[in-house]
């Protein structure tokens, strides 16, 4: 369908927890095509649907050459043994901060037909879970950062943003 921009923080969209999605549209259809479209590009791992300006809680991933998408996800597991590596976001551009996450995630939410859908890893694909679900929730990921790290952080974007 389309490429469409990507909101940056500052804008409040990313802030405000978005809406389910309650009945499938040829809205919610195109709205998942553009995901797909705007996430589909190197360097790219995940796309939530606020980053584009729309409150509806679908994200779409590309990680590894899979490119998929997940509407009303729900984390529905998270590992007690964690992982802290570099963390970076399209709507925090060319910053990147150590955050810990759980070393493992799963969510769980519907396709376009309806169908539950689930999606779980480890490493890079339970990072990109807790990060895309946190984005619909109306977070971004500098908000979990440990104090001193989420600090520098403030200063950077302020310096650069």
């Amino acid at each position: 369908m389309t490429e469409r921009p990507i909101r940056v923080i500052g804008d409040p969209v990313l802030r405000t927890p978005c809406d389910p999605v309650t009945a499938i549209t040829d809205g919610v259809r195109t709205l998942v095509a553009d995901l797909l479209d705007t996430v589909d590009h190197e360097g790219r791992a995940g796309l939530a649907a606020n980053q584009i300006g729309v409150s509806q809680r679908i994200f779409a991933w590309h990680i590894e050459d899979e490119v998929g998408y997940m509407i009303n996800p729900v984390i529905v597991e998270l590992s007690e043994q964690t992982q802290d590596d570099d963390e970076g976001c399209l709507s925090v551009p060319g910053l990147w901060y150590p955050r810990i996450r759980a070393l493992f995630a799963r969510c769980e939410g519907t396709d376009l037909e309806g169908r539950a859908v689930s999606l779980e890893g480890e490493g890079i694909l339970a990072r990109l879970i807790q990060h895309e679900v946190g984005h619909l929730d109306g977070h971004l990921y500098i908000d979990g950062l440990e104090r001193p790290v989420r600090k520098r952080a403030l200063r950077d974007i302020r310096e650069r943003l």
